[in-house]
């Protein structure tokens, strides 16, 4: 009889700590996705969309003329994502704020003397940013639609290898614009993994550097099939200095591109300088563009 009660106690003690492991388990899921927890701020477009996407919340996000997810409206604006207001963030006392890889260099120090966790999202090129998305969402219990994003990319891919079979690849020439000048983008780039993606060949290819200065007796020589022009901020005024710069300097009419009106101004809000989430529609016009008549 003994026994038997002996027993029945083991089982019960058993059933509780399955219980109190259940409780607990449940309790950190809540816990990591409780915003005023976590309390993140993303501080770039790019990433806010990315967590919109993995349905997390945030505390603060850019200040930005572009469109922000409806979930984060009426959340606090923390400045530009170059030049964030640091006292704002500081007084909205975050665990930790997202910034990208390529504005390390200008921030690091300025979050590190805020005594601020800072995450540097890598979003240099298109497999950097999807590797990226499957990291948060682990750590934010977000496997599931980190997942359904990153597949939905594959079969992408999939399909614009398809579109682009047997086709012969142009060569391609990135100008990225800012007001008052601009560089070459190489392959290094966000926008020349696009064009690597879309099976073009960019003209300078095998650099370090994502950008490089210009040169138009050099870029002459590369003599691409087509040229795409970029903006960085201020994208009327950089098409318009564009096309100044197209019209007023004579070398540009040697180019091939420009004899056969090869020439295509990139949508910023598609083609940015970093990864984005609009990677799948862009593709789609980037394939357009490189492989229309």
């Amino acid at each position: 009889m003994k026994r038997k009660i002996l027993v029945l106690l083991m089982v019960v003690i058993l059933l509780l700590i399955g219980c109190s492991a259940e409780k607990n388990a449940k309790k950190t899921i809540k816990e990591n996705n409780d915003p005023e927890n976590n309390r993140i701020v993303a501080t770039t477009v790019a990433v806010t969309e990315i967590m919109d996407a993995l349905e997390i919340d945030l505390i603060g996000i850019p200040t930005s003329y572009k469109k922000l997810p409806e979930r984060y409206k009426g959340i606090t604006e923390v400045g530009n994502p170059m030049s964030p207001d640091m006292e704002l963030i500081m007084s909205l006392q975050p665990k930790e704020v997202m910034s990208v890889t390529t504005l390390k260099y200008d921030l690091e120090s300025v979050f590190d003397d805020a005594g601020i966790n800072t995450r540097y999202v890598n979003l240099e090129s298109i497999d950097d940013m999807y590797s990226e998305v499957l990291k948060i969402g682990e750590k934010y219990q977000r496997q599931e639609q980190a997942e359904k994003i990153v597949n939905e990319f594959d079969e992408k891919l999939i399909e614009i290898e398809r579109k682009i079979e047997g086709k012969p690849a142009p060569k391609v020439l990135i100008l990225m614009g800012v007001p008052g000048s601009y560089l070459v983008a190489t392959d290094r780039s966000y926008i020349g993994d696009l064009v690597e993606k879309s099976g073009g060949i960019n003209v300078f290819s095998g650099e370090k550097v994502e950008y490089l200065a210009s040169n138009t007796e050099y870029l002459q020589q590369s003599n691409p099939d087509i040229i795409l022009r970029a903006a960085h901020g201020m994208p009327d005024e950089v098409v318009e200095m564009f096309d100044k710069e197209f019209k007023e300097n004579d070398i540009w009419k040697h180019f091939d591109a420009v004899k056969n009106n090869r020439i295509y101004d990139l949508e910023e809000t598609l083609f940015g300088t970093t990864g984005n989430l609009a990677a799948s529609e862009a593709l789609d016009v980037m394939v357009e563009m490189l492989y229309s008549e």
